[in-house]
């Protein structure tokens, strides 16, 4: 299985979410996981989609699965 990994920019796209506010969250600690490769910030898909789905859950006083 292929892993897709996302820039800064992919992510803030994929969340409709400024690239300083993905820095703020990752500052916090409370964004999608994040990892550095060399200087650049990236992110697994995976994580990000899990950390939406984390969200709505959340928002809908649910459990995350």
């Amino acid at each position: 299985m292929r892993r897709t990994i996302l820039t800064m920019p992919e992510v803030a796209e994929l969340t409709r979410t400024p690239i300083d506010t993905l820095r703020w969250w990752r500052q916090r600690g409370t964004g999608p996981i994040s990892f550095k490769v060399g200087r650049r910030v990236m992110y697994d898909e995976d994580d990000v989609l899990a950390w939406l789905d984390e969200r709505r859950n959340a928002e809908r006083g649910g459990s995350a699965a």
